[in-house]
């Protein structure tokens, strides 16, 4: 049986690679925490241990970067997003989800792109805790989207009613990345 096609433009690779803006945040687990806020009836901020809890979907998905390389069948495990914002409650209001590495990096996704059911907060990759390198302790995956849209080092998600450019749309890439389209660049 032969593998799935590729996107447009995209050669495998057989591992992901470790790409990223600037050296991995310091991280200390003890003190470690997801914040929930903006267009929701219930803000809430998650610890790790409360995520790794939640961490209960297993996910098979390629990963693409925008850079032209692509990785078949990585295996995720973490919380879907979409079960994460049913419990908060979201009001009418939102429309788009900002993740952050709550310090220099952030991307925007349509809410409803966000709450497609393989979007994951992962805490594990092929079975093995996620590593700094790959966004440990808990990074944000958007399969259905390049590689830029599924932030490391996640610390924050906000709901809101408006979109903004992201770390790379301020820098001329497009705000939806779907790499079937081939939306690199605006």
């Amino acid at each position: 049986m032969s593998a799935s096609p590729l996107p447009p433009g995209q050669r495998e690779v057989v591992r992901l690679p470790v790409r990223q803006v600037g050296d991995p945040p310091p991280f200390d687990g003890s003190g470690w925490s997801l914040t929930l806020s903006g267009e929701l009836e219930r803000p809430r901020v998650f610890t790790l241990p409360d995520l790794r809890a939640l961490s209960t979907v297993e996910i098979e998905a390629d990963f693409h970067a925008a850079a032209g390389w692509s990785v078949r069948k990585l295996r995720w495990r973490g919380a879907r997003l979409c079960d994460i914002l049913a419990g908060a409650a979201l009001r009418e209001s939102a429309r788009f989800v900002r993740a952050s590495d709550g310090l220099r990096y952030d991307s925007w996704l349509a809410l409803a792109d966000a709450l497609e059911p393989d979007v994951l907060l992962a805490t594990a990759l092929a079975g093995e805790t996620l590593a700094l390198e790959h966004g440990g302790p808990l990074r944000l995956v958007v399969p259905a989207r390049y590689g830029w849209k599924s932030v490391k080092w996640l610390r924050s998600l906000e709901l809101h009613a408006e979109e903004r450019p992201g770390f790379w749309e301020r820098r001329g890439f497009h705000p939806r990345g779907d790499p079937w389209k081939e939306e690199r660049l605006s």
